[in-house]
Order: structure tokens, then sequence, then C-alpha cells
């Protein structure tokens, strides 16, 4: 397991210095919310000990909703440098997965080099609800705080 070992939340706070001034997007999917309301917490969380207040959010129904919701954004808001996509979505008995996986994923690297602009994909992609749990503020950490912290990495590379 990639993340056996490993809190998502730990991280240098040098990392997000310098970036109180960025106009981010934050697009949350509505199914499974528990899940994805405590990973825009830790998203959230890491925003405000950067000092950013410019933050325009969405909400969507699920997860195959995300990349049209962060192009809308980034359509709307020519100025915004960044949106943050968060998502859970579940392995069940059929197909359905591996359908709506494969096409948020392929959405999301499109809007991002449509735009030329950095979009985080946190999306937990999970076997069972207590693997989601586990990387949503339980034993591993939440996986928000880690987005977060990489989307304001790489709007710090696309600006510099």
């Amino acid at each position: 397991m990639a993340t056996e070992g490993h809190n998502l939340s730990e991280y240098d706070l040098d990392i997000i210095k310098g970036c109180a001034d960025f106009d981010i997007g934050i697009v949350v999917s509505q199914w499974n919310a528990d899940i994805t309301h405590s990973l825009a917490k830790g998203a959230m969380d890491v925003f405000k000990t950067a000092g950013i207040t410019s933050i325009k959010h969405i909400s969507v129904p699920g997860s195959f909703e995300l990349p049209l919701a962060a192009q809308m954004l980034l359509t709307k808001h020519e100025f915004m440098d960044g949106v943050i996509v968060i998502g859970n979505v579940i392995q069940g008995e059929t197909k359905h997965f591996d359908y709506v996986c494969q096409g948020l994923t392929q959405g999301v690297m499109d809007v991002m080099l449509k735009f030329n602009k950095p979009v985080s994909f946190c999306v937990l992609t999970d076997l069972h609800k207590q693997q989601s749990m586990d990387r949503s503020g339980g034993k591993l950490g939440n996986k928000g705080i880690e987005c977060a912290v990489a989307l304001l990495q790489m709007i710090k590379l696309h600006i510099s």
C-alpha cells in the first residue's frame, strides 16, 4: 500500500509560505459526503493556514461532475490560480467504478492542460469505505491536506 506508514497530514509549513494572495477554487462531490466533507475540511485548513481568503466553492452531485465544475470555475474566473477537486469513489460489484474513475481522471487532466493551471486531484478511489475513512482524517491522516499542499506547490511553480 502506497500510504502505509505515512501520515498524509504532515507537511513543512515553509511550503505554503507566500501563498496568501492566491485565488483558489474548490469543487466537492456530495456523493459519500462524510468522506468528501472531511477531505474538504483538511484542504480548507491548509488554505486558512496559508492565509488564503479568495476561495470559490462549488458543490456537485458526484465525482464524475468534478472536471466540468473545475472547468466552469476556471472559465468564469480567469485569474483563478488553481483548483482542487474532491471526491470519493468506492468500488462496487459492477464496472461503474472503472468508468467513473477513468472518465473523471481524464477529465481533470484535460481541464488542467486546457487552462494551463494546476488542478489538484483529491479523489479517493478505494476498495471499501474503511480505506476512505483512513485517508480522510483516520489513521493515515487526511489526503485533503496533502492535495491542498500539492496545489499550492504547483501554483508557485506555475507563477515562478
